[in-house]
C-alpha cells in the first residue's frame, strides 16, 4: 500500500512530498521526476509499479520547486540536497536494503551530481539523461560524471534530441569509472516511439526489465 509522507530536508521548506510503496525484503529505487513533471507523472507512476512487481520496493518524490507550485527547478543545490534528504530517509526505513537512484531527464541529472559529491548509493539509472539542451551540444553536462563511484545505466532513446550527436554522449559515458548504455530504438526524450502510441505509464512500464535486469547484475 501506498503511503504519503512529507521526508525532511536540509532547506528552508523542511520537507518534500512522497510516496513510499515497501515490498518486503526487497531493494529500494528511488525515482526522481523530470524538469517538467512531478512524481505522480504517470510514465512515472508505471515504471514504479512495474518495479515493484519484480520485488522492488519504490519511492516517488518532488523536489521542492514542484511542491510550491512552480514549473521550472529552482538551484540545482537544492535538488542535490533534497536527494541527501530522500537517500538518508529510505535508509532509516530499510537499514538492510540496496538504495538505487533512478531519474526521468532532470532528476536523474541530480542524482548523478548528489552523488558525484559524496551521496552514498549503490547504482545509478538515468532514464534519458540529458546531455545538453536541445541543438546545444556545445553546452555538455559532463564535467562531474567521472567522480561518479557507483555502477551507471543510461536508458536513452536513439532520436532523442538531448543527446544528438551520438559520439558526444558515448564519449561522455566512455568518460564514467563504470557505465553502460541501453538504446531504445526510435525513442525519443519520453520515449515515445514515432507509430507506436501508448500512455505514458505503459512506457514506463516497459522500461523496467531493462533496469531490472542492470540493477540485478550490481554487487
Amino acid at each position: 500500500m501506498a503511503d504519503l509522507l512529507q521526508i525532511p530536508v536540509d532547506l528552508p521548506v523542511g520537507s518534500v512530498s512522497a510516496v513510499w510503496e515497501p515490498v518486503d525484503g526487497g531493494d529500494v529505487v528511488v525515482i526522481a521526476h523530470g524538469a517538467g513533471t512531478g512524481k505522480d507523472h504517470p510514465f512515472l507512476l508505471g515504471f514504479a509499479e512495474a518495479l515493484r512487481a519484480e520485488g522492488f520496493s519504490t519511492l516517488r518524490f518532488n523536489f521542492p520547486y514542484v511542491d510550491a507550485g512552480r514549473r521550472m527547478p529552482g538551484p540545482a543545490a537544492q535538488s542535490i540536497t533534497t536527494w541527501r534528504g530522500v537517500v538518508e530517509w529510505v535508509r532509516q526505513q530499510a537499514p538492510e536494503a540496496r538504495v538505487f537512484a533512478s531519474g526521468r531527464s532532470y532528476g536523474g541529472r541530480m542524482a548523478s551530481m548528489a552523488v558525484a559529491a559524496g551521496l552514498d548509493v549503490d547504482a545509478l539509472v538515468y532514464l534519458g539523461y540529458p546531455l545538453h539542451p536541445p541543438g546545444k551540444p556545445e553546452k555538455p553536462r559532463v564535467e562531474h560524471l567521472p567522480a561518479v563511484a557507483p555502477p551507471q545505466l543510461f536508458v536513452s532513446g536513439t532520436i532523442d534530441p538531448f543527446i544528438q550527436p551520438h559520439a558526444q554522449f558515448e564519449a561522455a559515458v566512455a568518460s564514467c569509472q563504470d557505465a553502460r548504455i541501453e538504446w531504445v530504438d526510435g525513442g525519443g526524450h519520453s520515449f515515445e516511439v514515432k507509430g507506436r502510441k501508448r500512455p505514458a505509464s505503459e512506457i514506463g512500464a516497459e522500461l523496467a526489465p531493462l533496469v531490472v535486469e542492470f540493477l540485478s547484475s550490481v554487487p
